[in-house]
Formats: structure tokens, sequence, C-alpha cells
């Protein structure tokens, strides 16, 4: 019996503001640069609400240009619940495509590569299905910090 094709359905759509990157420079794993969440909101058929202040993403840009994503963050539901949201990515394109986007322009998420893998952690009865799935995300940056669209793998 062969493996099934991987199939996914659309979770919501989050937008999150961040505040400046705190430029720690050249480390022995890269250029770091830590990024606070200063807020955002999410939305999809089964969820929505608010993202949730505090949380981080701890950035690692390779030698190579890659930037890799290691995000943090709290989501609180509409109707009170709360998720922890974290998530491990890539961001990379063209050098001159980064370059506008490190200017905060507005580029088509077509010109560069912008994936995550989401994961949920709750204890709330009504979402407790979060616990159990794997998702995948596609993302855009924007000039106060990245949206993405979120979509559970069936």
């Amino acid at each position: 019996m062969g493996m099934s094709e991987i199939a996914t359905r659309f979770l919501f759509t989050v937008t999150i503001k961040v505040e400046p990157p705190l430029l720690l420079g050249a480390t022995p794993l890269g250029e770091r640069r830590n990024v606070q969440i200063a807020g955002g909101s999410f939305e999809g058929p089964r969820l929505r609400g608010a993202v949730l202040a505090g949380g981080a993403d701890w950035i690692v840009k390779r030698a190579d240009g890659v930037l890799l994503l290691d995000v943090r963050a709290t989501l609180r539901t509409d109707d009170g619940a709360l998720v922890n949201m974290t998530y491990r990515g890539m961001r990379h394109g063209k050098r001159e495509v980064i370059e506008r986007l490190d200017r905060g322009e507005d580029v088509d998420p077509a010109e560069y590569y912008f994936r995550t893998t989401p994961y949920f952690e709750t204890s709330a009865a009504t979402y407790l299905w979060l616990n159990g799935i794997v998702s995948v995300a596609t993302g855009q940056r924007h000039a106060d910090g990245p949206s993405y669209r979120v979509y559970e793998v069936l």
C-alpha cells in the first residue's frame, strides 16, 4: 500500500507587527538579529483572534544569505483561549529583492521564498485539535512585520 499524497486545508491568515530588530552582529552561527513581536491578528474559518505582544523571532542570516527563522508567539482566540504558536522557516531570494525587503519596500512574495512550519500548543478544550496537527505557511514581509497564510496538512 502506497503513501497518500500531501493535501492541505486553509487554517488562517496571521499578520504580525514587530519592533525594530536588535542587531547582534556576526556570531559563530551567522549574522544574528532578534525581533520582538508587538502584536497582530489572525483569522480563519475555525479560529480567529489576536497575536499577543511579547513573543519574538530569533533570526540567523547564514553565509549564503538565507534567513533562518525561529519564532515563538502567543495567540489569544476571540473566545479567550491561549495558544502557543512556534515555527521555524526560511526566507531568501535574489540579493536585490532582499535589499528591497530590508528597506521596508512592498515586494511581491512571488519574488522570494518565504516558508514556515507552525506548530501549536494549547490546553483549551475547543482547540485541542491544534495539538495534533502539522501545518505549513507561505509568508510575505511587510515594513511592519510578516503575514502568513497557514495551512493544516491533512
